[in-house]
């Protein structure tokens, strides 16, 4: 059996994983950290369990569509409540917005915000599904190694009945008047990595993901998604190796033969690489072997790091749903401090998620565990004194909300930035979200998913296509395992099945 080594345990690298061995090949995934994961890893102190990445489970179809094609099913992993109010908005004391879950009720709030709203809202998520449909039914399952892959009558027809290329912000304006509907429907972008008026209006298809297909939550935390993934990679023959940090890519004749790591040169006859993009290119292949310049890398538009806060309180937090955001400051002068003039937030908006809310095996009975996230420039200098000067900030936001303050009930804190994304994941200028979705880094235009100058070295994950966030990295490591397959051919040995180390 032909044998691939899979860099990186992450939801992209398990993916390609655990679908080249349904295809017959022998799967080693190499993973620096010790547990697999990735940016989805799980930490837990003083019976506290904090997901230290992902929180939103969105578009549980692309998670349905995976299992279903590695002959598993996402109901015999973990089970899915989908959560009401999908989330709350928090413009100022006193005002919060809760988004109903019920189609029909999310309509009438629409309606009591603005007269005509809910019909509008109706003709813009018409819309909306038809972006999705096309991009995450037709775009995204595509290598996009060139433009001749998206050339065909339906797709394109499709698209240009609908707005793609006018900005989001436009978009919304033709469709709401309210101030706060507007930022509502722009808010879904904000990981993208540019401001709503900057980003195309092909993207109001996260609003159909969001408002039609829901806000979900697996029960123990994303971390038993990770176990799923793990569980099902191993079922076929996977080895998920942890502890086993790669130095470099073996390169001979201009082929990829294997890795070098702590215990030397594991030979391969391929190397998908799910780690950060920049870091292989730049640090694991010697000179002449890069795809791509430092000066390219430079010019590329990144999507947010985040500073989080990891928060064990010893009493309930009222007041706060699963997932709330916080927009009671500007969200353009947020998203220029982001994108135009990357510096620290002056005023930042920020989001909390309280899974406890849901899910009472993440902390103990009658405490509240809470993550923070406050999404920054990805290179900004990361000094411990910032972090704590953000902390008290957004802290005294949070207890002007709550009527009380809540930094003294905190029984265990951690922080997590820019230094120990760039530490944990070696991800460039300390991205927490990969590159953004621009039209200038859309398909083609984004690194590619195959080396130019290395034979047998493929990419995956978020800064390759079909983009950032978890879903798209599950298409990502299925779209690469496809294209070895389609390159390379099948092997037509049945994977071996084997009992997962990591079962919950």
């Amino acid at each position: 059996m032909r044998h691939a080594l899979v860099i990186g345990s992450g939801f992209a690298g398990l993916t390609a994983a655990a679908s080249l061995a349904r295809k017959g090949f022998r799967v080693t995934v190499l993973e620096k950290n010790s547990q697999p994961g990735g940016r989805a890893r799980t930490w837990s102190e003083a019976g506290f369990t904090f997901d230290m990445g992902p929180s939103f489970y969105w578009m549980p179809e692309v998670f349905e569509r995976y299992f279903a094609s590695v002959g598993e099913r996402v109901e015999d992993h973990y089970q899915l409540v989908r959560l009401d109010p999908s989330y709350s908005v928090v413009f100022g004391p006193g005002e919060k917005w809760a988004l109903p879950a019920d189609p029909l009720a999310l309509r009438a709030f629409f309606d009591s915000k603005e007269k005509g709203a809910g019909a509008q809202l109706d003709r813009f998520l018409a819309e909306a599904k038809v972006k999705y449909d096309l991009g995450m039914g037709e775009l995204v399952y595509r290598p996009s190694l060139s433009w001749g892959e998206y050339m065909h009558p339906g797709l394109i027809g499709g698209l240009l009945k609908t707005n793609v290329f006018r900005s989001l912000r436009k978009h919304v304006q033709g469709h709401f008047t309210d101030a706060k509907l507007r930022l509502l429907m722009e808010f879904p972008v904000l990981f993208l990595g540019a401001s709503p008026q900057n980003t195309p209006a092909l993207y109001s298809l996260m609003n159909y993901a969001d408002m039609e297909l829901g806000t979900w939550y697996p029960m123990g935390g994303m971390g038993k998604v990770v176990d799923a993934f793990v569980r099902v990679a191993e079922k076929n023959g996977v080895e998920v190796r942890c502890n086993a940090n790669v130095r470099r890519i073996v390169v001979e004749n201009g082929r990829a033969v294997g890795v070098e790591t702590e215990r030397g040169v594991e030979r391969a006859d391929l190397v998908v690489a799910g780690a950060d993009y920049h870091h292989v290119d730049q640090q694991l292949l010697s000179e002449e072997h890069r795809g791509y310049t430092e000066r390219y890398w430079d010019k590329r538009t990144m999507a947010p790091s985040g500073l989080l806060f990891y928060l064990g309180f010893d009493r309930e937090l009222p007041d706060l749903d699963h997932h709330t955001l916080f927009f009671d400051e500007s969200l353009d002068q947020h998203s220029a401090e982001i994108y135009d003039n990357p510096t620290w937030p002056s005023k930042p908006l920020f989001y909390t998620s309280c899974a406890s809310k849901t899910d009472p095996s993440v902390a103990p009975k009658g405490k509240e565990n809470m993550v923070i996230l406050i999404p920054i420039a990805p290179g900004l200098t990361d000094e411990e004194s910032t972090r704590e000067r953000y902390y008290h900030m957004v802290m005294e936001r949070l207890g002007k909300h709550l009527g009380f303050d809540p930094r003294p009930h905190v029984v265990v804190k951690r922080s997590y930035s820019i230094k120990d994304l760039q530490a944990d994941y070696n991800a460039y200028r300390g991205n927490a979200y990969g590159m953004a979705n621009t039209i200038l880094q859309t398909g083609p235009l984004r690194p590619s998913m195959k080396s130019r100058k290395v034979q047998g070295l493929y990419y995956t994950g978020q800064l390759t296509v079909p983009g950032p966030g978890v879903p798209p990295a599950i298409i990502s490591g299925q779209v690469v395992a496809d294209l070895i397959e389609k390159e390379l051919g099948s092997n037509t040995a049945t994977p071996t099945p084997k009992v997962s180390a990591h079962s919950a």
